[in-house]
């Protein structure tokens, strides 16, 4: 499926190290960028990653809304500046990272980006734009709105995925092909779990249907190497995972790790 996008260019399948490389539980650096580093080091070229904007427009890399979780700083990231956030260390060692310094870090690495505020739009299209990063950079959401609002700003030269009406669409086309509601859904990408409340997302009429469209088809967040390989099998584009080494290995038992 060729895309005119430099993102998508290259063969598939496309292997996503999903919080970049951190397979400790006990020591679980996600979204750090000594994470996304050891997955650019062990050869992956997509990482899928969260941000948020300070309260002062720094975009930094994190999946909460808030710092409690992974670091040793407290409270919501939009309700501080980044002079205050900038002191939060991820398990109290690595400082939370600026999109802005990753992207200029890894200049080889792709990055699939779910921009998880509001707030954060405008300044994250800013960073995109003063580093030059579009031909590198795809946006996400599970905001049909917040997607519409990022596709208005940046127009074409930034990669989308579909958020969740467009899934919608493009899943009942698979079940109804009479429908052909194509027209509604946006989006490059169909970035999607398996199974979702119980109904079966991706199978085989799903991705017939988003062929027809154009569409890629990644599936999300596979760590057990049986549903990796029965995936690959039935024809995914793509695979985001917490375990890079596992997809890595049924990668190459499949001659397609590159």
């Amino acid at each position: 499926m060729p895309s005119p996008h430099p993102y998508l260019a290259g063969a598939f399948p496309r292997a996503f190290a999903h919080r970049g490389w951190h397979l400790d539980e006990l020591d679980d650096m996600e979204n750090s960028l000594s994470s996304f580093r050891r997955a650019v080091a062990e050869g992956f070229q997509y990482i899928e990653t969260d941000v948020h904007a300070t309260s002062d427009g720094v975009v930094v890399v994190h999946h909460d809304a808030s710092l409690d979780r992974t670091t040793d700083g407290h409270g919501a990231i939009a309700a501080q500046p980044w002079s205050a956030v900038k002191h939060a260390k991820i398990r109290g060692r690595e400082q939370v990272a600026r999109l802005e310094d990753v992207l200029e870090e890894l200049p080889e690495a792709r990055l699939n980006i779910d921009v998880k505020a509001n707030s954060a739009i405008v300044p994250f299209l800013k960073v995109i734009e003063r580093v030059g990063a579009y031909e590198r950079v795809a946006a996400a959401a599970f905001s049909e709105t917040r997607l519409a609002r990022i596709r208005r700003l940046a127009g074409p030269k930034l990669l989308t995925s579909m958020g969740p009406r467009s899934v919608a669409v493009l899943r009942a086309n698979g079940w109804v092909p009479w429908l052909r509601l194509g027209f509604l859904h946006r989006g490059a990408m169909a970035q999607v779990p398996v199974r979702m409340s119980g109904l079966t997302v991706v199978d085989r009429s799903f991705l017939r249907t988003a062929g027809r469209a154009g569409v890629e088809v990644h599936t999300w967040t596979i760590n057990d190497k049986g549903e990796m390989r029965r995936l690959l099998e039935l024809g995914v584009h793509g695979i985001v995972t917490d375990r890079p080494d596992l997809l890595r290995d049924v990668l190459r038992e499949r001659g397609h790790w590159r």
